[in-house]
């Protein structure tokens, strides 16, 4: 199993959830979160004064899958999330050694479905 965490633009998690609902992966964690990278932020005025805003809101998601869904998923997520500018986001993958569903404890895989 493989953990995916996805840091995308705010305004972009519906057109993601709806990416994955469509490949057939469902169940996410989302947080929104305030971050940079190569956007570097950028400057706005506020009351006649200039002021820098080195920290931009995004959207951290969280998806489990199994390894076979994986690249399915990756590509869900770039092509709804992708806009071609700086500041789309990133993916990043992890290994998940094992995972428990709570109320049945059914263990790895069958824990995801």
């Amino acid at each position: 199993m493989k953990r995916i965490e996805a840091f995308i633009r705010v305004n972009r998690l519906e057109t993601v959830k709806q990416a994955l609902e469509d490949v057939g992966i469902y169940g996410l964690s989302c947080e929104q979160v305030r971050g940079y990278g190569r956007q570097l932020g950028h400057t706005d005025k506020y009351r006649g004064s200039t002021y820098a805003v080195n920290l931009l809101p995004k959207m951290r998601l969280e998806v489990v899958v199994k390894d076979d869904d994986l690249e399915t998923a990756i590509e869900a997520i770039v092509k709804a999330s992708q806009t071609g500018e700086i500041g789309d986001g990133k993916i990043f993958i992890s290994d998940v050694e094992d995972a428990v569903r709570i109320r049945t404890g059914e263990r790895g895989e069958e824990a995801l479905s």
